[in-house]
């Protein structure tokens, strides 16, 4: 299938910004998933100081605007193909061990819900259990925007019973980290069925099969992704992997828009 995707972030300030750094994880690569066409990143009121690889093995930008910037723009946008693998994406590689995705962070931390919710899933292949997690996250935990926010941890979410996709990949990264399988955090696109205009990106989890490599999950669908599903960015939770991330220096008061469109 080939997507066209556009990712539109819009800042607008109530005053001249004093300093503003931010870190882009806006760029898609080409995988065992999916081979991307053409894409671009543009910026309107501030610029790019540098661009890397990142450890997770990320495309990352940081750009920076001083003084006299009231707006500024990051728009992000191209075509990509995409193959279903069966949500499959293959053995492991990058500069992070595999090892590191076992372990925990501030946002995947294990409680008492987690391990009881990890148990739960009971006996069978590992395909299986992990099927069986990514059901069970669907079920107890709905699909509700504005009960959480970005910083929310696993736990909290799955006590609140309700999130967002980025909830739902934490609570499914967590439980499988007890389950015994490293685990990662997933950003990116995708196109849905009844709207081509979005509020936000996309996320879901992957876990590492032994003989597979990482397979995703993606808990709000209930399904693992498939060709409508574009991938760009990769880690340990939402931290790692988050498309716009950064500070601001000063008092302007900041208004944040999104507008995010997939179609085939």
């Amino acid at each position: 299938m080939r997507l066209k995707i556009t990712h539109r972030t819009e800042y607008r300030y109530d005053a001249p910004v004093q300093y503003l750094l931010q870190r882009l994880r806006l760029l898609p690569l080409s995988g065992p998933t999916q081979t991307v066409v053409s894409w671009a990143i543009k910026i309107d009121g501030a610029r790019e100081e540098v661009r890397f690889t990142d450890h997770f093995g990320n495309d990352t930008r940081l750009v920076s605007a001083e003084g006299g910037h009231n707006i500024i723009t990051v728009e992000a946008a191209g075509e990509v193909t995409t193959r279903d693998t069966a949500g499959v994406s293959g053995p492991h590689h990058g500069f992070a061990p595999l090892w590191l995705f076992a372990q925990e962070t501030q946002l995947t931390t294990a409680g008492d819900g987690i391990r009881q919710l990890a148990t739960s899933v009971g006996e069978g292949t590992d395909i299986e259990r992990l099927h069986r997690l990514m059901m069970t996250i669907r079920e107890r935990v709905d699909y509700k925007p504005g009960t959480t926010s970005a910083v929310t941890p696993a736990e909290e979410a799955l006590t609140l019973k309700a999130g967002v996709c980025q909830d739902h990949s934490h609570i499914f990264a967590a439980a499988a980290r007890v389950m015994g399988f490293p685990a990662r955090y997933v950003s990116g696109y995708l196109m849905m069925d009844v709207s081509v205009e979005q509020a936000a990106s996309h996320a879901w989890a992957e876990a590492h099969v032994a003989g597979l490599g990482w397979v995703a999950f993606d808990p709000a669908n209930g399904i693992s992704p498939d060709e409508r599903y574009v991938r760009v960015a990769t880690g340990r939770d939402y931290r790692d992997a988050s498309p716009v991330s950064g500070i601001l220096l000063g008092q302007a008061q900041e208004k944040l828009a999104v507008t995010v469109t997939v179609e085939q």
